[in-house]
């Protein structure tokens, strides 16, 4: 009899990468894109007017925006390989390199993170939010903006690709889906105060370090702070001993030219070492998430080798 020739890797890589930008073109992956634009769009229509402006601002809508990235790269890949896991396992056994597989899936959700990432700077672009001048690793701070919200896109991405070679099937995928996205919300460090071994948790997510990412990029430690002077604001009308010492205290403040200063100056005591405008700082950052990347397809590439043991 005479022996089959299969496929090379390159070939193979080839052939499913061609397979998926068609998919892309006649089975609607497109829509993923205007999805992004829409999701960004409301976003920063709630909270981009005062991101990079104020403290407070920049912790709120950076946050916000890792959310829009975690979505964009969770909902790309969380059922594209159980979705057709049947037809997986019977092209493995009969000659399916899982490099070539894993390695087609990867630059396709590459590329498709590229995408949703310009969609994403674009929208933020015209919604007018106020992107530093000046970047931390490149001369322009967008440019820096739109590499953390890439790598951010693109680790999510790799990490629901992780759980879709996991599970078994797209029930499950969807199931699952909600909790990753808990998880990598409680977990970035940003809104709850956490200590301890939840703490040590956060190293674990990519939210973690790419809030930290976006924080230092926006320098958050010089910008201003006005939760002090609004709560100040707010209880100017108490009275002690017939006099509103707060009122004085804020027209003086205004009269005088002040209130600047005094916004610095309580920022500078909000300060957080995590949030530091340092090239090491931003570049540890983005390290990070890339390991959690290559762990993720780490993981992936042993889950496919298993899937001739699936019996379902």
């Amino acid at each position: 009899m005479k022996k089959e020739k299969h496929q090379g890797r390159i070939s193979q890589f080839g052939i499913y990468l061609g397979k998926y930008l068609r998919m892309f073109v006649y089975q609607n992956d497109w829509k993923v894109i205007p999805m992004s634009a829409i999701i960004a769009g409301v976003v920063t229509v709630v909270v981009g007017s005062n991101m990079f402006v104020t403290q407070e601002g920049t912790l709120t809508g950076t946050f916000a925006l890792a959310c829009v990235c975690l979505w964009n790269g969770v909902f790309n890949s969380i059922q594209v390989v159980c979705r057709e896991r049947a037809i997986l396992k019977r092209e493995h056994r009969a000659g399916l390199h899982v490099s070539s597989y894993l390695g087609a899936h990867m630059i396709y959700q590459f590329l498709l993170c590229l995408a949703q990432t310009g969609v994403t700077l674009f929208v933020c672009t015209m919604a007018s939010v106020a992107f530093p001048r000046t970047g931390i690793i490149t001369p322009w701070g967008i440019v820096d903006v739109g590499i953390t919200i890439f790598l951010i896109t693109y680790a999510a991405d790799l990490m629901a690709l992780m759980v879709s070679c996991i599970v078994r099937d797209t029930t499950t995928a969807m199931t699952v889906m909600p909790f990753v996205l808990m998880f990598q919300l409680i977990f970035s460090g940003g809104f709850f105060g956490l200590s301890g071994t939840a703490e040590k948790i956060c190293n674990l997510t990519v939210s973690k370090w790419g809030l930290d990412s976006l924080c230092a990029i926006g320098r958050y430690n010089e910008l201003p702070m006005v939760t002090l002077w609004n709560t100040i604001f707010k209880f100017k009308d108490i009275e002690i001993q017939g006099q509103k010492p707060l009122l004085d205290l804020i027209r003086y403040a205004q009269d005088n030219g002040y209130r600047d200063q005094f916004l610095l100056w309580s920022g500078q005591y909000n300060t957080k070492p995590n949030y530091a405008a340092s090239v090491e700082n931003v570049l540890h950052n983005w390290g990070m998430i890339a390991l959690l990347g290559v762990v993720f397809v780490i993981i992936s590439w042993i889950a496919l080798h298993s899937v001739d043991r699936d019996k379902r």
